[in-house]
C-alpha cells in the first residue's frame, strides 16, 4: 500500500487529463446518459454516478469533469424524470445500466481510450445515494452480472417525500449494521439538516442523513462533512430550466457552489485513488492538511 504520491497533485483542481463530454443516442442505451471520459490513451476506471430526487444528471458536469480529469471514465445516467416514494425501478435501471457497461461502453469512448470494468465504483447523491446503497446492501433482487469495487455517498438520505417514507428502506439504526463488503465513503453537507425557510423541510433531515449512513457503515470507511455548504452546492452554477432554477430556492446553500463541488470532487479522486489505485496519500493529506476548499466539521475513518 502506498501513503505518498510520486506526483504532487492537487485533487480539488482540474487534473492532468483532457477530458471529453459523450452523449450517446438513447437508442444504444438502457437509459439516457452522459459519458465523462479522459482523451489520453490509457485504461481507466469507471464510476457510475447517480443523480439526486428530481435532478438532471447534466447538474453534475462540472463536478463529472473534474473527476475525469485525474483518470476517471464517469457514466451518469438519467434514471428518471419524475419519481414518487418507492425507488425500486431506479435499483433496476442501474442493474440494467452496469450489466450493459461491458457490451456498450467501449463502444462510445475515443479509440485510445479503454474502460477498466475489473475497478467500478458506484456513487449516488442525494436519493441517488439511498439507491447505491441499497443496490450494495442487495435490499432488491436484481440480476447484477458485474462486482462493484467501491461504494460513495454523496450527502445520502433515507428520507421521507412529504412525511412517507421511501422505498426500500436502507437505514437500519443498528451501527456497522451495513454488511457491503468494499470500501465506502460517505460525504455530507453541515447545511443540508437546516430549513432555508419555513415553508420547505430541510432536504437532508437528521436521522435520515449522511449521519446515521455513517453510523451504519463498516471498516474500511470515512466520512467528511463540509461545515457550511447545502444539499445540492456539488451542482453545476448554472443548473437551467424549472429544475435548476429550484435547486437555489428549496435548500440551504452555501455563499457559492464551487468550493464545495471542489471538496466533493477532490475528495471522491482521493477516494478513488486509494482504492483503485493502492495510493492513500491524498486521503491522508486530506484528512491532516490544511489547503482543502471547505472548513470541514467532521472527518473520520473506519479502519
Amino acid at each position: 500500500m502506498s501513503t505518498s504520491s510520486s506526483v504532487c497533485v492537487d485533487v480539488f483542481a482540474i487534473g492532468e487529463h483532457e477530458t471529453k463530454l459523450v452523449e450517446p443516442e438513447e437508442s444504444v442505451t438502457p437509459k439516457p446518459l452522459l459519458i465523462f471520459t479522459p482523451l489520453e490513451a490509457g485504461e481507466y476506471p469507471v464510476l457510475i454516478l447517480l443523480h439526486g430526487h428530481l435532478l438532471n444528471n447534466s447538474f453534475y458536469s462540472q463536478l463529472s469533469h473534474q473527476i475525469a480529469s485525474h483518470g476517471f471514465v464517469l457514466v451518469v445516467p438519467q434514471l428518471y424524470s419524475v419519481a414518487g416514494c418507492d425507488a425500486t425501478k431506479e435499483l433496476e435501471n442501474v442493474t440494467d445500466i452496469t450489466n450493459w457497461l461491458p457490451e456498450g461502453l467501449q463502444k462510445l469512448l475515443p479509440s485510445q481510450v479503454n474502460a477498466n470494468l475489473t475497478k467500478l465504483g458506484l456513487a449516488g447523491h442525494s436519493r441517488g445515494g439511498k439507491v447505491a446503497f441499497a443496490l450494495a446492501l442487495n435490499k432488491v433482487k436484481t440480476d447484477l452480472k458485474l462486482k462493484f469495487s467501491l461504494l460513495i455517498g454523496i450527502d445520502p438520505v433515507d428520507g421521507l417525500v412529504k412525511g412517507i417514507q421511501t422505498t426500500p428502506k436502507v437505514l437500519t439504526y443498528i451501527p456497522h449494521s451495513f454488511n457491503i463488503g468494499m470500501p465506502v465513503m460517505v460525504i455530507g453537507s453541515g447545511l443540508g439538516e437546516v430549513q432555508k425557510n419555513p415553508l420547505f423541510p430541510a432536504c437532508a433531515p437528521k436521522g435520515v442523513n449522511h449521519e446515521e449512513f455513517y453510523n451504519e457503515c463498516c471498516k474500511p470507511a470515512c466520512y467528511f462533512v463540509a461545515k457550511d455548504y447545502g444539499h445540492l452546492d456539488m451542482l453545476d452554477d448554472e443548473t437551467k430550466g424549472i429544475k435548476g432554477k429550484a435547486t437555489h430556492c428549496l435548500c440551504k446553500n452555501g455563499k457559492s457552489r464551487e468550493p464545495m463541488r471542489r471538496f466533493v470532487g477532490g475528495v471522491v479522486v482521493a477516494f478513488l485513488k486509494a482504492y483503485f489505485g493502492e495510493d492513500f496519500s491524498y486521503l491522508i493529506d486530506i484528512k491532516d492538511n490544511e489547503g482543502k476548499p471547505v472548513e470541514l466539521q467532521k472527518v473520520d475513518f473506519l479502519v
